[in-house]
């Protein structure tokens, strides 16, 4: 990690960049993608299975016989403690669902809203050497909580045509309706205009790649939704006197592996902070298995000190991290100075890990910045609220005269008879 010490203020704008990934002609490539899945459709995702995960395929969709062999062979343990973290995840995703009363803007005028859940929904669940069964539970949950009728999961199948059994366990657990051995941009094409077999959603939900991370934005002009702007994980770490170093380093390298593009930022007010959080981490990033992709990451990364706490939250907002950790005894005093941030763990012994699988919280955040105007995904993500108004003859008596007004004003007559022809009515009643 690069060490700053009490940087000029006019230089925090680069200090503030995150990591640029090469485009590569992303954009024409993609589109490319998408051409041959709407003209070629299931047979393009197996060629496209063969050509990019080495994986030959017969079908794409996961049978009822690899689930349930999945569930028998997956470790006992690892099934109790997905059940645990789903059950928090359920309880945190539930409190969110809102009972909205119904208004009486005027006499006669009645207003109110209501909830209605997104049809089909598209999840989209990385594999490979980190295959995150965790991110259905933060999907799949609120989609069922929902009441999502069409549940969908694309995830890439090994170089043996199989997919993790985490993955088609906890798949199967929260209720997805169909399961599909689809990776890469292809998965994001093909729940975006469907296939033989994949449906066609309405919104596309999830994190990956950069080639994922594009095909997410670029169908968008195609009428599809999708969650948030993705990017590479990262975590920002404010830390005092009375943080603990050991913990610092290992939450610092718990966003380290995720990839060599991730980001990770150290803040204190004191050098010597610093310092010792950063001798723990080259002790901890010797011993992980994926070492050598925490280092990528860490020559990205950057550990600065400030004048003061009070400072490091005025960078941590401009910078508006993914994950913020208070590493303090006094967290709790600085809440009220947050002001962007995607989620925040306060305290020592609150370790991002805990938000990534089993607190409750969703760990499906807004990164690269978007923080400063993007939520995380919650229940809401999942629906969409529609308005209703009701207005009586008492209403339209009341209201009328008003919208007649500011509609001719507009110069939108039609509008204006709208109320008008109403109105009259009533007159001759």
């Amino acid at each position: 990690m690069k060490t700053f010490i009490q940087p000029n203020r006019k230089d925090w704008e680069t200090l503030l960049e995150r990591p640029q990934l090469e485009q590569k002609s992303l954009e024409s490539l993609i589109l490319d993608i998408f051409e041959k899945v709407k003209e070629n459709g299931d047979q393009a995702l197996i060629d496209f299975a063969e050509k990019f995960d080495n994986s030959k395929l017969d079908s794409i969709l996961v049978q009822a016989e690899e689930i349930e062999k999945a569930s028998k062979t997956l470790d006992s343990n690892l099934k109790e403690a997905i059940q645990m973290a789903k059950n928090n995840i359920e309880k945190f995703h539930k409190n969110q669902e809102l009972k909205e009363e119904t208004i009486e803007t005027q006499e006669g005028v009645q207003c109110w809203r209501k909830a209605l859940p997104i049809e089909k929904v598209g999840l989209y669940i990385p594999g490979g050497s980190a295959p995150l069964f965790s991110t259905i539970l933060m999907l799949g949950v609120p989609a069922k909580i929902a009441g999502c009728e069409e549940i969908v999961l694309c995830t890439p199948p090994g170089n043996n045509g199989e997919i993790n059994p985490a993955i088609l366990y906890t798949a199967q657990l929260v209720g997805c309706t169909k399961i599909m051995k689809v990776g890469g941009a292809q998965a994001i094409g093909a729940m975006s205009f469907g296939t033989e077999t994949v449906p066609k959603v309405d919104k596309i939900f999830g994190p990956g790649n950069q080639y994922v991370t594009k095909a997410k934005e670029l169908v968008q002009k195609f009428g599809v939704a999708i969650d948030m702007p993705a990017g590479p994980s990262e975590v920002l770490v404010i830390a005092d006197e009375t943080s603990i170093p050991e913990f610092v380093a290992a939450d610092l390298l718990s966003q380290a592996e995720h990839g060599a593009d991730s980001q990770v930022v150290l803040l204190s007010d004191q050098e010597d902070v610093i310092q010792n959080c950063l001798e723990e981490v080259h002790k901890q990033v010797s011993a992980l298995p994926r070492k050598e992709t925490a280092m990528k990451a860490l020559e990205n990364s950057k550990a600065i000190a400030l004048n003061s706490i009070e400072e490091c939250f005025e960078f941590s907002n401009a910078y508006a991290p993914e994950h913020l950790i208070l590493a303090m005894d006094t967290a709790e005093n600085y809440l009220d100075q947050i002001k962007s941030a995607g989620s925040v763990f306060v305290g020592n012994y609150s370790c991002e890990s805990a938000g990534d699988y089993a607190s409750g919280t969703n760990h499906t955040l807004p990164t690269n910045g978007y923080a400063r105007n993007y939520s995380g995904v919650s229940l809401d993500s999942f629906c969409k609220r529609v308005t209703f108004q009701k207005l009586d003859e008492k209403g339209i008596k009341n209201l009328g005269p008003a919208i007649e007004i500011m509609a001719e004003a507009e110069e939108l007559i039609a509008h204006k008879n709208a109320v008008s022809v109403r109105l009259n009515y009533l007159k001759n009643v």
